[in-house]
């Protein structure tokens, strides 16, 4: 066996049979005593507690008390859970109070060596997003145990900025953070087909009775996205238009960066970049996002995004020179 492998054999025949000589574990495992005292002392070293008794009834044993559960990630691995738990707080991960709990558990079964570690790569890799409402905080707690319990909510949804608030009953099946939004793929029963609801347009949440059954390996992260962007071969695909667009090497990589115009890159140089995009997105969202990059970027093709780009800009000039 390898040497993790012996470590763990070691620890769970500590832990279910109480005190163990080296011999006995020697004899177990059919290992040299010496590879036995080598592994305890590599346990030790990681932060097993492991108690040595000396006399004729001695031996190994781990108090009853202590939990192996955190005690088998190495350093880099709760390095990279503790990091990972700060994106998610950032991010309005729901159950926070679960989160803080895991990561107190790894630091009080850590040894002095590992905490000091810990501590001090806690926050040498750091996320920044919009702080979560406490109001969307429980949403988003509720709608997680409803996905988990399947079943039913039923929801004041608001589908515009502006729109009306509408009662909709849905099966949820995954919660997706998108963007710096939460968003819940599941089944409306208004509408009798998968769709995707913005969790801040959620006037109003409520549980229900109902119960239903999650399609087996469905991913809602995969639905969101292959709602936004066409199948290859499709008609849809063969409706897209070209865009070409010039600039500096810098502007053109923070466009190709984003996550549409990334999938819709065909093409790159050093000064330009071709992409394939549909037309009902090239000319909603889009053209406010290129106009962010004022005179460093320039748009070669198409002459109608051209033309959107003009109009835009001369009705914003229209709009604050009224007010000077």
């Amino acid at each position: 066996m390898a040497k993790a492998d012996n470590m763990l054999a070691i620890l769970w025949l500590l832990k279910s049979r109480g005190r163990v000589t080296a011999r006995e574990l020697a004899e177990e495992l059919e290992l040299h005593i010496r590879t036995v005292y080598r592994n305890i002392d590599a346990l030790c070293v990681s932060g097993v507690p492991i108690v040595a008794e000396p006399g004729r009834d001695g031996g190994y044993s781990i108090p009853d008390s202590v939990k192996l559960e955190p005690l088998f990630f190495d350093l880099d691995e709760q390095k990279s859970l503790v990091q990972a738990a700060a994106f998610a707080r950032e991010a309005g991960y729901p159950d926070l109070e679960a989160l803080e709990r895991a990561v107190a558990k790894i630091k009080r079964y850590s040894n002095p060596r590992q905490l000091e570690a810990l501590e001090r790569q806690e926050t040498s890799m750091e996320a920044i997003h919009p702080p979560t409402a406490p109001a969307l905080a429980e949403m988003l707690s509720r709608i997680d145990s409803a996905v988990e319990r399947q079943t039913s909510l039923v929801i004041g949804y608001r589908s515009g900025y502006d729109g009306p608030l509408r009662e909709r009953t849905i099966d949820p099946y995954g919660l997706v953070y998108w963007k710096s939004k939460w968003y819940v793929v599941g089944y409306c029963r208004l509408r009798e087909a998968i769709r995707s609801f913005r969790v801040d347009r959620m006037g109003s949440i409520g549980d229900t009775e109902l119960e239903f059954r999650r399609p087996p390996q469905f991913s809602a992260r995969a639905f969101l996205l292959d709602g936004l962007l066409p199948e290859a071969g499709s008609e849809e695909e063969d409706r897209l238009v070209s865009v070409r667009i010039e600039g500096s090497p810098q502007a053109l990589d923070d466009i190709a960066a984003h996550w549409l115009w990334g999938h819709a890159l065909v093409e790159r140089t050093a000064g330009s970049a071709h992409f394939r995009m549909e037309e009902a997105q090239l000319y909603t969202q889009m053209p406010y996002y290129l106009l962010s990059f004022g005179g460093t970027i320039r748009v070669c093709e198409p002459r109608e995004l051209q033309a959107c780009l003009a109009d835009i800009a001369a009705s914003l000039l229209d709009y604050y020179r009224a007010d000077l």
